[in-house]
């Protein structure tokens, strides 16, 4: 019988704990977890060990986050990266995004939280390999890469929605949380929870920042719309924006 090949994954943090507790988190019969205390030794043993899966803590001393990021994705385009990062830089993670991050996954968080982050990147690195046909994307959209998208819809309202590549490894949706009409969002923030039938819950992010104006009441009964009409009956929340021009420099430009 052959041995079970394990998925390899680097937890870079400048904290001891933090690595440790992280790798605590996610260690398991199918993922084999090393750690590295700088962007720099990161960037060392990714060279002799081409891990499947980086998660690194945005804001460290020397190489940050970011910069770390940066060099992976000029050596290795295919390679995920996870960034950790805190509430006054969920900015900087939404820019993370639009240079090659597979997702961000702010302070505080739940092993579960990580765990599910963790799961979904494996299940769309083996989705990109089926080369699914996703729905064509309409034009004048704007995006954060792999997550959402925005649509203006007026001088101060936004349509915002959920990429068929964010949904497609997500083999069987049963429940959707949507923020609530008239909570105040930021870009970047949670504005939807998505969870699957393992019980992984995934976080969707706001493209825009604003108060929500409405939400997709008919996805209460019939969720099957977020993977068959993304664009159209499947989108999520309305927003009214603060200032979507300033949003839009860190979305992707319309298709």
């Amino acid at each position: 019988m052959e041995a079970k090949i394990k998925r390899k994954i680097l937890v870079v943090d400048d904290e001891i704990n933090v690595c440790k507790s992280i790798r605590q988190a996610i260690e398991s019969e199918d993922y084999d977890v090393d750690m590295a205390l700088s962007g720099e030794e990161a960037l060392k043993k990714d060279k002799e060990n081409l891990y499947d899966l980086i998660i690194t803590d945005l804001m460290m001393p020397g190489i940050s986050g970011m910069d770390l990021l940066t060099s992976l994705k000029t050596a290795r385009r295919g390679v995920d990266v996870i960034m950790i990062t805190g509430y006054p830089t969920i900015k900087t993670a939404v820019q993370s995004i639009k240079i090659g991050a597979f997702d961000y996954l702010p302070k505080p968080f739940t092993p579960k939280d990580l765990r599910s982050l963790v799961a979904r990147s494996f299940k769309s690195s083996e989705s990109d390999k089926e080369a699914p046909l996703l729905p064509d994307m309409p034009d004048g959209l704007f995006v954060m890469k792999g997550h959402t998208w925005t649509r203006k819809e007026g001088k101060n309202l936004a349509t915002i929605g959920v990429l068929p590549e964010f949904l497609h490894p997500i083999v069987s949706i049963v429940y959707l949380d949507l923020q609530k009409k008239n909570k105040s969002i930021f870009q970047g923030e949670v504005c939807a929870r998505i969870t699957d039938a393992e019980g992984n819950v995934h976080r969707v992010w706001s493209p825009v920042t604003g108060k929500i104006a409405q939400s997709n009441i008919t996805l209460r009964k019939n969720l099957a719309l977020l993977k068959a009409d993304p664009y159209g009956k499947g989108w999520l929340l309305r927003i009214e924006t603060r200032d979507i021009e300033k949003d839009l420099e860190s979305l992707s430009s319309p298709v």
